[in-house]
């Protein structure tokens, strides 16, 4: 079952499983957390992911400061 096939929950949380190129809902709802920001995101906002830790971004700019945060990157 994908993001379409049910509607969203916009009160809970979702979960999901972070994908090359896509994500699988594993828990309806109608966002997701920054891991960076700690914002909810709502999932059709959802454009920026890391797949190995499994954490969803806001913005470009939040995943650069994530990563580097974890030292990933400089």
């Amino acid at each position: 079952m994908n993001r379409y096939e049910r509607p969203p929950q916009s009160g809970q949380e979702a979960e999901i499983d972070y994908l090359d190129g896509d994500f699988r809902v594993r828990k309806p709802g109608g966002f997701v957390r920054c891991a960076a920001t700690g914002e909810a995101i709502p999932l059709e906002d959802l454009r920026y992911w890391n797949v190995d830790l499994q954490e969803a971004y806001a913005s470009p700019q939040a995943k650069l400061d994530r990563l580097r945060k974890l030292g990933k990157i400089r």
